[in-house]
C-alpha cells in the first residue's frame, strides 16, 4: 500500500514548467488522466479518458468544462493544476480515497472555480467531514451540490443550514444516512 501511495503522490506532483509550456488546461488534463480521472472539453459531448489520445492543436484550444474523478487518485498535492482552469462548470468526486477536507477547502479557494463551477457531486469520499462541506461556501456560483455516502458528516442539519444561508440559490441534494 505504501508503494501505491508514493506512486500516487508522484502522479500528483505539480509541474510548473509543463503548465507554462502547454497551458493550464492541457497540463491539468494530463494530471487528471494520469490519476485515472476523465475530462470533457467545452463544446464536446465526449469524455476524454485515454492519456495517449489527448487532443493536440493550438495552445489553449481545448478548455476543460467537466471533470469526473470517479475512482481516481487525485489528491491535494495536485490541486494547484486547477488554478488556471477558467471554464470548469461540473466536477464529480466519487470514491476518491485521497479527497479530504483540505481538498474541498482548496477547491473553494480557487478563484476561477469560484466564478465557473456550477455543479459538484461528492460521493463515497470517506475522508470528507462537515468542515470540508462548509468550506464550499466560497463557490458563489454553485447551483447544484449532491452529497452521498459521506460517513464523516456528523452535524448534517447545522452544516447544511449554514451552507444554504451562504449560498441561497444552491440546490442541495442529499443521500446521507
Amino acid at each position: 500500500r505504501s508503494f501505491w501511495g508514493w506512486l500516487n503522490a508522484v502522479f500528483n506532483k505539480v509541474d510548473h514548467e509543463r503548465i507554462r509550456a502547454v497551458g493550464p488546461d492541457r497540463a491539468a488534463s494530463e494530471w487528471l488522466l494520469r490519476c485515472g480521472a476523465l475530462v470533457r472539453y467545452r463544446g464536446s459531448p465526449k469524455w476524454q479518458q485515454d492519456y495517449n489520445a489527448l487532443p493536440s492543436g493550438p495552445l489553449g484550444r481545448y478548455k476543460i468544462e467537466a471533470i469526473n474523478a470517479t475512482d481516481s487518485c487525485i489528491m491535494y498535492r495536485g490541486f494547484e493544476y486547477l488554478d488556471g482552469l477558467e471554464h470548469v462548470t461540473d466536477i464529480r468526486l466519487e470514491k476518491c480515497m485521497y479527497i479530504q477536507d483540505q481538498c474541498l477547502q482548496r477547491l473553494s479557494e480557487t478563484h476561477n472555480l469560484q466564478r465557473s463551477l456550477q455543479q459538484l457531486r461528492i460521493i463515497s469520499c470517506g475522508n470528507v467531514t462537515d468542515k470540508g462541506i462548509l468550506a464550499l461556501h466560497k463557490l458563489a456560483n454553485l447551483e447544484y451540490l449532491y452529497l452521498s455516502d459521506l460517513p464523516g458528516i456528523k452535524e448534517k442539519e447545522t452544516t447544511f443550514r449554514v451552507l444554504q444561508q451562504a449560498l441561497p440559490k444552491l440546490e442541495l441534494e442529499l443521500d446521507l444516512e
